[in-house]
């Protein structure tokens, strides 16, 4: 089971991605770790990538792609794999679409994480981590998880917030390009919804991001 996963930021598709992994034993590929991986063994695409990376310059498809299929490729991925973080726009879709084909790579599932653009941003600034265990779920615009005053609502500990969760401005940044839906990422899931709809062997999942975790855990793997 091959599945490309789509959600805003603060959507909980990292939280569904974790669960997907452990359940069915499929590794959950990220395409920032994929970067990380290859510039820290030296690879060549991966010395090619941190030549951009250390100019501030977006890393070139040509390099990207080849990075994920040698990822997809690995023996871990021969059951399965769940790819997230990429692409990031329509383009990017339709290469990485033509790449998979040529690698005779099959695309099974698509998963789109449905949540209003205001929700996800509260989410993002609501969250809290525990100085005991990040893993620790606190947020405080979430009335499950919220936190006990300025305590873990798990284990009592301090709280502390990422500065880059405090910043409205980036997070505006991120989701001005998730959600544009004429070029940006909501257009390469279009992408593939579309495509879905002609070729039976790719199924498109949508579900509600809004209720908690485990309601939303439960929804996916229904539709798995």
């Amino acid at each position: 089971m091959n599945i490309l996963f789509f959600g805003p930021n603060g959507s909980g598709k990292g939280t569904q991605g974790a669960i997907l992994k452990d359940k069915y034993n499929t590794p959950h590929i990220e395409s920032g770790a994929i970067f990380r991986d290859n510039i820290s063994k030296g690879s060549e695409l991966g010395t090619k990538a941190k030549e951009y990376i250390d100019r501030g310059d977006l890393v070139p498809d040509e390099i990207t792609i080849p990075m994920i299929l040698d990822r997809l490729k690995q023996d871990d991925c021969q059951n399965g794999w769940l790819l997230d973080g990429f692409p990031r726009n329509k383009n990017q879709a339709i290469k990485l679409d033509d790449a998979l084909k040529d690698a005779g790579l099959s695309l099974d599932i698509v998963v789109e994480i449905l949540l209003d653009r205001e929700i996800a941003k509260n989410r993002i600034m609501g969250r809290r981590l525990c100085v005991n265990d990040n893993n620790h779920p606190n947020n405080i615009y979430i009335d499950v998880i919220k936190p006990d005053g300025d305590k873990c609502r798990v284990c009592g500990g301090d709280l502390k917030t990422r500065d880059d969760d405090q910043d409205g401005d980036a997070i505006n940044k991120r989701h001005a390009i998730y959600y544009d839906s004429d070029t940006g990422t909501l257009a390469s899931a279009y992408y593939f919804k579309d495509l879905a709809a002609k070729e039976e062997k790719i199924k498109y999942i949508t579900l509600d991001g809004e209720p908690s975790v485990k309601e939303v855990t439960e929804e996916l793997v229904s539709k798995l």
